[in-house]
């Protein structure tokens, strides 16, 4: 069934873009501040202004305006070598990310559950180009500057940086820590993947998911899926 049952939850700065991972939500605001939901409602996360936030099995990392990067270590966020504009922790312990270029980056789990430690930090590069990029259990999804969608062809983002071009368009991406799979559309829809298995992994077709409002960003985890409307209202959905 595709009928979804949404609740605001406590008091919302103005939203820009929200990311759930292993039971954890945190959020970005319209004036770069960072926060985590815990039950008594959003707390602000450490104390660097970011633009996007994203939590997942690699920690809790983000980006500023100037494309520079950070981890979530001791309480607060700690610099990163590397420029990203974009990154997503959701993947098996690597952190990925793309560029003001669209270029795409990783960083294996070696690195990003040690850090910070002595030595630079060495992003591995992959061919093709994104503007958003997004890494679940089995497979990554991105989106290019057409709104082209893709998906990896392997599970191991190291072993095949190769891609699949999936039929649709949208702005962005995003694999649950289950591998399920949503995409905003650049007039703000909301589509889910639907029939993605171990031997189908792009799946077999969209499903929209209606929203009375333009959608500008959503997560996906443990069952809820958090949606953030261009008016920067959040609101968790669930089955």
């Amino acid at each position: 069934s595709n009928w979804w049952t949404c609740t605001a939850p406590p008091q919302q700065p103005s939203a820009a873009q929200i990311d759930a991972g292993q039971g954890q939500v945190v959020m970005t605001d319209s004036s770069s501040n960072a926060y985590f939901l815990s039950g008594s409602g959003w707390s602000k996360l450490g104390t660097v202004p970011l633009i996007h936030v994203t939590a997942g099995p690699a920690g809790i990392w983000g980006v500023d305006s100037s494309n520079n990067i950070y981890k979530f270590v001791g309480g607060d966020f700690v610099s990163v070598d590397g420029l990203l504009q974009q990154v997503d922790a959701g993947g098996n312990e690597q952190e990925v990310g793309v560029n003001s270029a669209d270029k795409i980056f990783c960083l294996k789990s070696s690195i990003t559950l040690a850090y910070p430690q002595p030595g630079p930090v060495a992003w591995t590069p992959f061919d093709g180009l994104l503007t958003y990029f997004s890494c679940g259990p089995n497979r990554c999804w991105g989106v290019n500057s057409a709104d082209n969608i893709y998906v990896s062809v392997s599970s191991s983002i190291f072993t095949s940086r190769q891609w699949t071009q999936v039929p649709g368009a949208a702005k962005m991406a995003e694999v649950g820590t289950d591998g399920s799979v949503f995409v905003v559309s650049s007039n703000g829809d909301v589509f889910q993947r639907t029939g993605i298995t171990s031997s189908l992994p792009q799946g077999r077709d969209w499903v929209q998911i209606p929203f009375c409002l333009p959608v500008k960003h959503v997560s996906y985890d443990l069952g809820h899926l958090w949606v953030v409307f261009e008016i920067g209202l959040i609101l968790d959905c669930q089955q």
